[in-house]
């Protein structure tokens, strides 16, 4: 799959953007851990033109994040332009609109998936985009608003046709948020539809090597993105890839590995956003780092009252 400038190879696997999850920290760690592609958390159009510092840093990465889509959100011609401009200096592959977060606090303010009520604004912010940047534009969005208006095959078209070179696909409707299950036939159909020429990346409940395989296998897409089944769980891009391209069934990482790997993701953490927001912050993490492991949930609330990294890795060295 190639985008713009950038050849992602054959059946990709991409780690999803994910608001408060894919900070530079988990970037690193899921490129090394095999994802082709890394996204940064969703940046707000209006807060980055209003120079917050939050939403600037937001577009930080490391070459070795590379290759990378810096993921921009918001409801406002103009503003979305000027966001794109400001993402651009940061010379990322791609820059991708955010027409798919259900949230309240997006999409109730009119940006995110709320653009599938309002599909003109969706194609002018696109053209806005595509027209203001050189680097390649993408989106990812949903079916539709709701089960009433599954608009995405038209969507799909439409956007291809004002410019974008590549479009993802979550296969659930804004109003399912993220409950039920995701339907991939409509993204299976949106690549089956022979008007489209730009590659299709599916989204949606892929929470294990064999089910990359299967939408790979199932639905022709082009790629497939993984989200929060890659929480604390970064071998599951190696995985897929593996089982995808020589048939290698996936090993499970054991104690020793999950306990290194979850350090080292502490100690990123730590390093880029100071002792104490990073051990907050890692702690979102050890329940995926540590699924099964008998006793675990007592062990993890005696992490979360630690804000020293020493006394966290005892804790996390004795579990061996």
């Amino acid at each position: 799959m190639i985008i713009g400038k950038t050849n992602l190879g054959e059946y990709p696997v991409l780690l999803a953007p994910l608001e408060d999850i894919t900070d530079s920290a988990f970037r690193s760690i899921c490129r090394k851990h095999g994802a082709d592609m890394v996204y940064t958390e969703f940046v707000s159009s209006e807060a980055l033109v209003r120079s917050a510092l939050k939403s600037s840093i937001k577009m930080i990465f490391e070459e070795k994040e590379r290759p990378i889509g810096i993921q921009i959100f918001g409801n406002n011609v103009e503003a979305m332009r000027n966001a794109a401009l400001l993402a651009e200096q940061n010379n990322p592959e791609l820059i991708d609109i955010n027409f798919g977060c259900p949230v309240r606090k997006v999409a109730m303010k009119g940006s995110g998936a709320a653009l599938l009520n309002d599909i003109p604004l969706m194609m002018a912010i696109t053209r806005e985009v595509v027209n203001a940047v050189k680097v390649p534009v993408t989106v990812k969005t949903r079916l539709g608003w709701d089960e009433n208006t599954k608009v995405i095959t038209d969507v799909a078209e439409r956007l291809q046709d004002v410019g974008i070179q590549a479009l993802t696909i979550h296969g659930r409707t804004r109003a399912q948020m993220y409950s039920g299950e995701a339907d991939w036939t409509l993204i299976g159909a949106v690549k089956a539809n022979q008007r489209m020429k730009i590659p299709v990346i599916g989204n949606g409940d892929i929470d294990s090597a064999y089910k990359a395989a299967e939408m790979f296998n199932r639905y022709g897409v082009d790629a497939v993105m993984i989200g929060r089944a890659a929480i604390g769980n970064p071998w599951i891009f190696d995985q897929a890839k593996a089982f995808i391209s020589r048939g290698e069934i996936p090993l499970l990482p054991d104690l020793s590995e999950r306990i290194a790997v979850s350090l080292a993701h502490l100690e990123l953490a730590i390093q880029k956003k100071g002792g104490h927001k990073g051990i907050i912050e890692m702690r979102k993490h050890y329940a995926g780092y540590f699924k099964g492991l008998p006793g675990f949930k007592k062990i993890r609330l005696e992490i979360l009252t630690r804000t020293n990294f020493t006394e966290i890795q005892d804790i996390l060295m004795n579990l061996a």
